[in-house]
């Protein structure tokens, strides 16, 4: 009998999530093909089937999936009746959230308030999660939407001592995306942070990560313009044409759309988006300016514009320009399904802590140490080709 792995989404309710499961769910059904899935014509020894995953997760909507996913706009009716109708029976469990830190996101469906009480939760969702479905291992995606930036300084992000005292007196330092985090580790269970928000990453729970030796990887998924951004910007670096400025520009109005409404969240989702290009170009683009907009009739239809002012040869100016209309959870659903996988194949192998070689999935890798993450997508190809094959580059 297969193996079969748990996804544990934290916000499932979301666009991107009920993408995915949907998509999972047709290809159960035959009603779907692999098509966008980065690595479905792959074998990799190890590495869990597409049909043997399993979802449950977290959100602050009590709706039904299939409701939710509807009000989205991504898959409609026709994919509801055509393998895709698990969703109609699919609630989230109750989630962490807090206003504090996402202004415009929040709903009825919530823990009771209490750090160490969230953490107790969660930790029972995920062994309830796998006792029910028979699920011989769970990761934990984070899918949901963006939190502000923390204050750094604070005790309780210094050191792992200094966060589980923070987590006994509920101090306001430690965020919900910290919450899940923590439990998924402590819990030994691995842990991917899709989002900009501060997770994982933070001091005190990479540390735990890596003494417990449980597989983390992060953050933001790199679906679209930054995905781009980094395609064409080593292309340009190697044919030597000088960059001279690059304006990027996105509107969207899908629930990501709208946590990044608020200025707050707004300032982490540009902080992973616009660190990009200085690292893969080797020198500062000076005029680098990145712009996003929510507008609510586009809906997860979103589009990102660029333009690229070049300097060439005999110091001739030229211009590159860009717009990708794009499906903001058509080219995310497929990431998220993969870094399950992939963190599933490396808790398998033995490998905790952060997982580098899964950088070409985000617009700010995660690492191990100091040094800076690689950015630029042929070297992050290689870096997990060679991951996959046994062996690390």
């Amino acid at each position: 009998m297969a193996e079969r792995l748990g996804v544990a989404i934290v916000g499932v309710g979301g666009a991107v999530a009920t993408t995915a499961i949907a998509g999972i769910e047709m290809i159960k059904a035959g009603s779907n093909s692999f098509d966008g899935l980065p690595l479905a014509h792959r074998d990799i020894a190890g590495m869990i089937a597409y049909r043997d995953l399993e979802f449950g997760g977290w959100d602050l909507s009590e709706e039904t999936l299939g409701t939710l996913a509807l009000r989205h706009g991504v898959i409609g009716e026709k994919e509801l009746a055509d393998g895709a109708s698990a969703l109609n029976d699919m609630r989230a469990w109750k989630a962490a959230g807090s206003t504090g830190y996402c202004a415009n996101i929040d709903g009825g469906n919530k823990l009771a308030s209490g750090h160490r009480a969230a953490v107790r939760q969660i930790q029972d969702d995920l062994k309830r999660f796998a006792a029910d479905r028979q699920l011989d291992r769970v990761v934990v995606v984070n899918l949901a939407s963006t939190e502000r930036v923390p204050d750094f300084a604070e005790a309780a992000l210094q050191s792992l001592e200094g966060f589980e005292r923070g987590l006994d007196t509920d101090d306001a330092a430690i965020s919900p995306a910290m919450l899940y985090a923590y439990a998924a580790i402590d819990a030994g269970t691995p842990y991917a942070n899709f989002t900009p928000s501060v997770a994982a990453d933070v001091a005190p729970l990479a540390a735990l990560a890596a003494e417990r030796n449980v597989p983390i990887a992060g953050k933001d998924g790199k679906t679209g313009q930054t995905f781009m951004k980094t395609v064409i910007a080593p292309a340009l670096r190697d044919r030597a044409l000088h960059v001279d400025g690059w304006f990027s520009t996105n509107i969207l109005g899908n629930s990501d759309g709208l946590a990044l409404d608020d200025p707050k969240s707004l300032q982490s989702k540009l902080g992973t988006k616009g660190s990009v290009l200085n690292s893969i170009l080797g020198y500062p683009v000076e005029d680098h300016i990145v712009m996003i907009h929510y507008y609510r009739p586009r809906g997860d239809d979103k589009e990102a514009w660029d333009n690229i002012d070049l300097t060439g040869f005999m110091g001739q100016k030229m211009q590159l320009k860009l717009n990708f209309l794009c499906k903001d959870s058509i080219l995310a659903a497929p990431l998220a399904i993969e870094i399950a996988r992939c963190l599933d194949l490396a808790q398998q192998r033995g490998e905790g802590g952060v997982q580098e070689q899964m950088g070409l999935f985000f617009k700010l890798p995660q690492t191990q140490g100091a040094g800076d993450p690689v950015h630029g997508v042929p070297e992050q190809q290689l870096i997990l080709d060679t991951w996959l094959n046994g062996t690390r580059a």
